[in-house]
């Protein structure tokens, strides 16, 4: 069975195409300014995701709305439970 790299259900082929047009239309030497805008860009908005997700964890918290003692608990009560489903599937599991 012969397995394709895909990503975003685009095949290796179709990536390539594209990355053949990218470097067609903008040129080589726009390429890493390209990348660089993207980059930033995309880090903003994880920085902007990040900062949302503070601002209504701070806000339920002075609010009385979330436990934290109480899902840190739960949280600790499912690792737990992971880690002793791993240790025991750990002896089952074949390598292939």
């Amino acid at each position: 069975m012969i397995h394709q790299l895909t990503f975003l259900f685009i095949g290796g082929t179709e990536i390539v195409f594209v990355l053949l047009v990218v470097v067609l239309v903008f040129g080589a030497d726009k390429l890493p300014e390209i990348a660089r805008g993207l980059g930033k860009g995309i880090r903003q908005i994880k920085d902007a995701t990040n900062d949302i997700k503070h601002e209504i964890s701070n806000s339920a918290k002075e609010n009385n709305i979330i436990d934290t003692d109480v899902t840190k608990n739960v949280k600790d009560e499912l690792n737990k439970v992971k880690d002793d489903l791993e240790e025991f599937t750990g002896s089952l599991k074949r390598n292939k």
